[in-house]
């Protein structure tokens, strides 16, 4: 007994180094829980905290800048489009009145989803409240549904273009072309709305936090506590039906076309008329590509790091890359884009 006294006696350096450990674990995991408790206290019991980037600090300059920089560029870009569209007479055709309501749109989507990101990392708030979660989900899946109906639009409107040409101008009447319009508006919101209230119905657990940087529906999922068998079968089913149709269409849309294409003569023909469909199918297969990567696969499987990955490219990227990709290579389009800033002698030069 007075042997195990003399050992701990003799090493006190040892205890006290010990226990210097110990206090040094102590403070850190302190320092932990006041950090964790200090983005709590920003939120109410029913908010949510949209995590993001926060995993990376340091690396929140950069993000905000780059995000910023995309989302002023998509802006412009996309007014600049309608503007020169609806200022050129010659460009008052079905086409250009498709790509007029989706530059419209993508500007609305940017405007859904970046300016929360741009504040929640600016101010490091990432609350965001059980309504507010819920209308930025709404019209996140209302204009996501509206892209993919009007890109199925444009696709139709491409064939019937170059495969029935003596039958364009009765096809694509303005009155076909309005409600080609709003049938994709009102087939998106009305998709959109009934996600929305059954999701509105959900009790969620103790754990609020979303890893992603918007309200997605799949990150959601994850925090529901109720039974979400019903929800997702019903996401499936009406992702089948405004993903795989419309995306059907396109693709026999453009088997027409290749194939009527490779019959005519005319090598400067075949090129204006791949120049034109070619622009359209890249930002097919950009968005397409993306969503079918983070949306066509069951909840249990869905990870934070390759959604956040994907959902950066079809939110920021794309509408940023769409009218570069639909201006660059149409020459009306540069013309007209040419005489609304002024610089119409360009053009003859």
């Amino acid at each position: 007994m007075s042997s195990w006294g003399d050992k701990g006696a003799g090493n006190p350096t040892s205890m006290v180094t010990v226990s210097g450990i110990e206090v040094g674990q102590h403070l850190q995991i302190l320092l932990q829980f006041l950090s964790l408790k200090e983005i709590s206290n920003q939120t109410r019991v029913s908010d949510f905290l949209l995590l993001g980037f926060s995993a990376h600090p340091e690396q929140q300059p950069l993000l905000f800048g780059l995000f910023l920089g995309m989302y002023l560029v998509t802006v412009l870009g996309n007014l600049l489009i309608i503007m020169a569209i609806g200022s050129d007479q010659h460009l008052h055709t079905p086409m250009y009145f498709f790509l007029a309501n989706l530059s419209f749109v993508e500007t609305c989507f940017t405007c859904t989803i970046v300016p929360k990101v741009l504040a929640n990392i600016l101010t490091q708030r990432h609350a965001i409240s059980h309504t507010g979660c819920l209308v930025q989900m709404y019209f996140f899946m209302a204009l996501t549904l509206l892209d993919d109906f009007l890109l199925a639009v444009m696709a139709y409107d491409r064939y019937v273009a170059i495969c029935l040409p003596l039958h364009y101008t009765t096809i694509m009447c303005p009155q076909r072309c309005l409600l080609l319009v709003a049938a994709s508006w009102l087939c998106s919101h009305l998709l959109a709305s009934s996600l929305t209230l059954l999701m509105s119905q959900f009790s969620f657990c103790a754990s609020r936090a979303i890893p992603h940087f918007f309200c997605d529906l799949l990150p959601l999922l994850k925090l529901a506590c109720s039974d979400t068998q019903i929800f997702q079968v019903m996401m499936f089913a009406e992702a089948a039906l405004s993903g795989v149709v419309p995306l059907t269409c396109v693709l026999v849309s453009y088997a027409h076309i290749i194939h009527t294409v490779l019959r005519v003569p005319s090598a400067g023909g075949k090129h204006k008329v791949f120049s034109t469909c070619g622009s359209h199918l890249s930002v097919v297969t950009l968005f397409y590509g993306t969503l079918f990567l983070v949306y066509f696969q069951p909840s249990s499987t869905y990870s934070a790091e390759i959604g956040m990955g994907a959902s950066v490219v079809y939110t920021m990227v794309t509408p940023m890359l769409n009218p570069f990709i639909y201006s660059l290579r149409n020459r009306d389009m540069k013309g007209a884009l040419w005489r609304l800033l002024g610089w119409g002698r360009c053009s003859t030069s």
